[in-house]
């Protein structure tokens, strides 16, 4: 017999968990994390790169990051695409880009330099991969 939904745990009965509302262009984080994921959201960012940039620095020496990433979204100022080079850069710093999951990896936390600058974005660009409307992300 199946019953009704569980209720969810109270806040005081998880004493390591916090929920924080932020923005992530400004957000600084008072500790490292183990494991940062990003499931179908980064297509919503205008600076998807920066973000990227961000997280790995919140990274523990061993934690790992994970976030599907779509870089034809990625585009240069006047429009024409940036994905080879954009994937080629992110490999060369650490990253692993799994195509056909569109899944970004990065195991260890640091510092991550990408040789882009943020120009702007697009809210209507359309739909990315998913089918799901997406940011267009410009970048010198």
């Amino acid at each position: 017999m199946v019953g009704p939904p569980a209720a969810p745990p109270d806040l005081a009965e998880l004493p390591h968990l916090r929920l924080v509302t932020a923005a992530v262009a400004d957000w600084e984080p008072e500790r490292s994390y183990d494991l940062i994921t990003c499931v179908h959201g980064l297509h919503y960012l205008g600076d998807q790169l920066g973000a990227i940039t961000r997280a790995a620095s919140w990274l523990t020496p061993d934690g790992r990051f994970a976030a599907h990433f779509d870089p034809e979204s990625v585009r240069r100022p006047d429009g024409s695409g940036a994905a080879r080079a954009v994937v080629a850069a992110l490999r060369a710093a650490g990253f692993e880009y799994r195509a056909r999951r569109h899944l970004l990896v990065l195991d260890g936390g640091r510092e991550v330099a990408l040789p882009f600058a943020y120009a702007g974005a697009d809210p209507a660009a359309g739909p990315n991969w998913t089918g799901q409307p997406a940011v267009g992300s410009y970048y010198h």
